[in-house]
């Protein structure tokens, strides 16, 4: 038996019936457009539970993802860095951000670096998966968990495939891989930060707190950017990758979550006839 209120459908259908009744995601965000991509992705996955769909639809993505990340990396590094004016003005930027380098830079550089590092990144992904769980917004914590566990095994598999040397310049951090294309750091930050604001601001009434928690969203990312080539990790082309991929890694689970909740509410309409 199904029930309707407000507009939301309720089942006894045990396990499909949250991601129905997630009513912070009841967005164009993390809605699936009547005859859209997600909603001919869910037909086919009608016979899956949503979970099964959302895991399946992030693979996918992943894939096509890290493919499109390693190809971009083989095409930087074979074809366009050996054009000297692209890999000098490349390589300029962290010749220069070196050589202005002061004691207070250098510790703001590790502060902005750290946001898109450990504590802070997993620090919220776990507080957003929490959250959302208690609350049972399941596709809202979905976005953020699906699209870091992307943007990380994709920047995995790019960095270890793609081989490109971090900048020659004395480094502020030392890691043990020196693979400079993409940057995690960047990537982690446009998920989490990026994908925090859409999940918060569509529910601020006020325009001025909106324009605040998107100024933010945009401007953390490009701290932990600027941070990263300061400190002598990265190039500039790295850091613009790694912000792709972050933002290509939000999109997919946006979409997978938009597929789950399809093919969740079609299991419910399903069970009431």
């Amino acid at each position: 038996m199904s029930r309707w209120r407000s507009g939301i459908p309720t089942t006894r259908h045990g396990g499909d019936a949250p991601y129905v009744n997630d009513r912070a995601s009841r967005s164009s965000l993390l809605e699936a457009r009547p005859g859209g991509s997600a909603t001919r992705l869910a037909g086919r996955l009608t016979r899956r539970r949503p979970l099964v769909a959302f895991i399946l639809t992030t693979l996918l993505g992943y894939v096509v993802l890290a493919g499109l990340a390693i190809g971009l990396g083989f095409l930087l590094v074979d074809v366009l860095l050996p054009v000297h004016a692209i890999g000098h003005s490349d390589e300029a930027v962290n010749v220069w951000l070196a050589g202005e380098r002061t004691p207070a830079l250098g510790d703001a550089s590790s502060v902005g670096s750290s946001i898109g590092d450990i504590p802070f990144i997993p620090g919220l992904v776990v507080v957003v998966a929490l959250v959302a769980a208690v609350r049972r917004r399941w596709r809202a914590g979905g976005l953020i968990v699906g699209a870091i566990l992307v943007e990380v095994a994709s920047y995995r598999v790019t960095s270890l495939i793609v081989h490109r040397h971090r900048p020659q310049v004395p480094r502020l951090d030392h890691l043990p891989v020196d693979q400079s294309y993409p940057s995690g750091h960047v990537a982690a930050a446009a998920v989490v930060y990026v994908g925090l604001a859409l999940l918060i601001a569509p529910h601020l009434r006020s325009l001025a707190l909106r324009i605040a928690v998107w100024t933010l969203a945009v401007a953390l990312p490009l701290v932990v950017a600027a941070a990263r080539m300061y400190r002598g990790m990265h190039h500039p082309i790295d850091v613009a990758a790694g912000a792709l991929v972050g933002v290509a890694s939000l999109a997919i689970a946006a979409f997978a979550a938009r597929v789950a909740g399809d093919v969740a509410r079609r299991r419910c309409e399903g069970a009431s006839t």
